[in-house]
């Protein structure tokens, strides 16, 4: 890491013109009872409104992305994250509580790699609309949401999976760089709040100046006016987005123990996301584009097993076409010839793994079929092969005796996902 800054740069946090409001009394003691709107438009998705348990968290996050957005407004990148963008913290201190953020300058420089307008994003991220809570079929405590347009996707995380993050960040930055078709998820901010203790949470008018350091050693330390614990969250853009006509939804990781999901009942609002045994008897069709795929899986598994990650997920929806996006003319390949050009690095001639994207929204994460639309990307990036997966490893070795589980080292779970695509696909 960087040596820390002679001293703290203070920048103004803003404010935001519309705040969040804290519940009333009344609308507190209502608890889960909290409502849906546009229910057809929000399928099986919550919005977070004032009678939910976790509105006040929501608009504390969202107050604070605006502002934390608007410092990389104010100060855009000017060039390729350097050793110190890596290693920057800014937090800004608002009404009861303080958002960090964590390495801002590099993910604004790859926010604007991604063609992502920083306005766009603080719109969709700040006060303007609630927060959609996922209710994720997940084993982990973490919190899922979406912002209010489903374009981003926000999950709390472990101070452990965090540091892994943020210890990997050039790394994944540089293989990004080198492959800019790659199916791994786009991670967009690491950021933390914390809560200031007997305070509540008002309009969330910043009311002091935000700090600017440099992250060192244990990278997130505590921040004294604040004794809470620390919450965690990341940012990144949604696989399945955009969601209109996603009839199923996938979490594979190419193993069998607890990867079954009870479907959700016929007509039921609920979206499920089911697991690999959920999938048996189905086949994703993509035609000409499945060496493509088979290709970047081994480019990306490749670099997760490098970094010594596991656990991972291969994220998958299916969308039929319409008819007229079906057939010889209006294939991927005559429909478009938009791509991404990235580093080519002098050593590695030939190992990008190029091809021609959709013109529609999210469409790194879009592959064409003859007959479906797939949405594809790898998430969770942030497990790491360390001695509590190891102890694990020789605990579910000696329970599932015989069976496929996902604690597996890191060479070995990589390889075992690209077989279960290679099987699963024609």
């Amino acid at each position: 890491m960087a040596a820390p800054s002679p001293g703290p740069r203070e920048v103004l946090a803003p404010s935001p013109e519309a705040g969040c409001r804290p519940a009333t009394s009344t609308s507190g003691r209502r608890g889960l009872l909290w409502r849906l709107r546009d229910k057809q438009a929000r399928l099986g998705l919550f919005e977070i409104g004032p009678g939910h348990e976790l509105h006040q968290l929501t608009c504390m996050m969202q107050t604070g992305l605006w502002a934390a957005t608007q410092v990389s407004m104010d100060h855009p990148p000017t060039g390729p994250p350097t050793e110190e963008d890596f290693s920057e913290v800014l937090i800004q201190v608002h009404e009861g509580f303080e958002l960090g953020t964590l390495a801002g300058p590099a993910f604004a420089w790859l926010r604007h790699s991604l063609g992502l307008a920083e306005g766009d994003y603080q719109a969709a991220l700040g006060p303007g609309g609630p927060y959609l809570q996922f209710l994720s079929t997940s084993k982990s405590k973490a919190s899922f949401f979406l912002s209010h347009d489903q374009r981003f996707f926000l999950k709390t995380q472990r101070r452990r999976e965090v540091r892994a993050l943020l210890a990997h960040l050039p790394r994944y930055v540089q293989h990004l760089q080198r492959h800019p078709h790659s199916l791994l998820a786009r991670l967009l901010g690491v950021h933390s709040l914390r809560v200031a203790r007997g305070k509540k949470v008002g309009e969330a008018e910043a009311r002091g100046p935000g700090q600017r350091g440099r992250l060192e050693g244990e990278i997130l330390s505590s921040l004294t006016p604040y004794p809470r614990p620390q919450k965690f969250f990341i940012i990144m853009q949604s696989v399945f987005y955009p969601a209109g006509r996603i009839s199923e939804r996938y979490d594979i990781k190419g193993c069998e123990v607890s990867r079954w999901v009870e479907p959700a009942p016929e007509g039921s609002p609920l979206v499920l996301v089911l697991k690999d045994l959920n999938f048996q008897g189905k086949t994703i069709d993509l035609g000409p584009q499945r060496s493509w795929l088979l290709h970047q899986m081994e480019l990306d598994t490749a670099f997760l097993r490098e970094l010594n990650v596991l656990d991972y997920s291969l994220l998958m929806a299916f969308q039929r076409l319409h008819e007229d996006e079906r057939g010889p003319g209006s294939s991927l390949i005559f429909r478009t010839a938009r791509s991404v050009r990235g580093v080519q690095s002098p050593e590695e001639p030939g190992s990008q793994n190029r091809r021609l994207l959709p013109d529609s929204p999210n469409a790194l994460h879009i592959l064409d079929g003859p007959e479906q639309r797939y949405f594809l990307g790898l998430v969770d990036l942030s497990t790491v092969y360390g001695l509590r997966k190891r102890l694990e490893h020789l605990w579910k070795t000696l329970r599932y005796p015989g069976r496929t589980f996902s604690t597996v080292s890191p060479a070995r779970y990589a390889r075992r996902l690209c077989q279960w695509v290679e099987a699963h696909t024609e």
